[in-house]
Formats: C-alpha cells, sequence, structure tokens
C-alpha cells in the first residue's frame, strides 16, 4: 500500500512547495534587511552621532513642512504624512531614549535628560492627539503647528547645548562607541 503524501504520487510538489516556501522566507528576510539598511543607512552615514541626529532633526522638519502644505481636504496624504513622521520620530526617540540620554546620565547630566525623556511624553501625546483628530478638523493643522514649535525648541536645546556638552565630556572612543551604540538601535526600528 502506498502512503498518500509519497513524493511519486504527489509528482514531486512536496519537495518543490518545501523549497519554494524556504526561498520565499529567506527572500522575505533579504528583503527586511535591505529596507532596514536603507531607513538606518542616512544616519549611519552622517558620521558621529550628534551630527547623525542632527540630520534626523532635519529630515523631521521637512515631513512637518509637507504637512503644513496640505489643504483641509487633503486628509489621506496628512494621515500618509503623520504617519511617516510618527515612524522617524520614534525610530529617533528611540535611539536618543536608549543610547544617548542614559549616557548623559551616565556623565552627569542626569537631570537635562531626564528633562528631555519628559518632554519625548509631550511628543507622544501630541502623536495620540493629531492621529485621533479628524484630519480635516479646522484645528488639525494648528495643532501640527504648536506641536512642531514644541519639538523644534527641543532640537535646538539638543543640538545647540546638551550634545555639544556630552560629546565634550566623552573621548573620541566613546564617541564611535556612543555612534555604533545609536546606529544599533535604530536598525532594530528602521
Amino acid at each position: 500500500m502506498v502512503a498518500l503524501n509519497d513524493a511519486s504520487n504527489s509528482g514531486g510538489f512536496g519537495p518543490t512547495l518545501a523549497i519554494g516556501a524556504a526561498a520565499g522566507v529567506a527572500i522575505g528576510l533579504a528583503a527586511n534587511l535591505l529596507r532596514k539598511a536603507a531607513v538606518q543607512g542616512p544616519t549611519a552615514m552622517a558620521g558621529n552621532w550628534d551630527v547623525a541626529l542632527a540630520a534626523e532633526h532635519a529630515a523631521a522638519l521637512k515631513i512637518f513642512d509637507l504637512i503644513e502644505q496640505t489643504d483641509q481636504d487633503d486628509t489621506g496624504k496628512r494621515s500618509t504624512l503623520l504617519m511617516q513622521l510618527k515612524h522617524a520620530v520614534g525610530k529617533h526617540a528611540f535611539q536618543e531614549e536608549n543610547v544617548i540620554y542614559t549616557m548623559m546620565r551616565d556623565h552627569g547630566l542626569t537631570e537635562s535628560a531626564d528633562h528631555l525623556n519628559h518632554e519625548h511624553g509631550y511628543v507622544k501625546q501630541y502623536f495620540f492627539d493629531l492621529t485621533e483628530m479628524a484630519k480635516d478638523d479646522p484645528a488639525w493643522l494648528p495643532k501640527v503647528k504648536e506641536f512642531r514649535a514644541m519639538i523644534e525648541s527641543h532640537m535646538r536645546e539638543e543640538e545647540k547645548d546638551l550634545f555639544p556638552r556630552l560629546r565634550s565630556k566623552l573621548s573620541d572612543e566613546q564617541n564611535k562607541h556612543v555612534t555604533a551604540a545609536m546606529n544599533k538601535e535604530g536598525f532594530k526600528l528602521a
């Protein structure tokens, strides 16, 4: 008696199907790694951690520009741009919270690190509020502008004061380590 799942009865589809499934999984994993490299690549190529974070700040502000150029009836475009901004800022915040702010605490800038981390809570609040609001609500764009003003102040404080202070407290080797650690964290969410 011949088993029903015998390869000779199935025309060899069993092994072919398994090979195809394995190839599909391999292609999917490779595509995901390439996507992650493309998303984190600009940050990694920017060089030192502080320069890379400033480049991410600039990229986020460009998304704000695009949002602010939308009309009230561009609800789909507003939703898409908000999602892009949320992803970019979320990855950025993950890098800062898991590497930069922890290094700040380790090097005597605890109060400043806690302040910046506290402001990240308000960033999340703005994202929640803007996601929940109807994109054609007349109050939506003013809320975006309020959010942008808050986040620009946060960015200036980091770029002009706190990041240079941390960078100066670290040796060249420590700064290289922070850059590598930050890029590793960013790759996780890219």
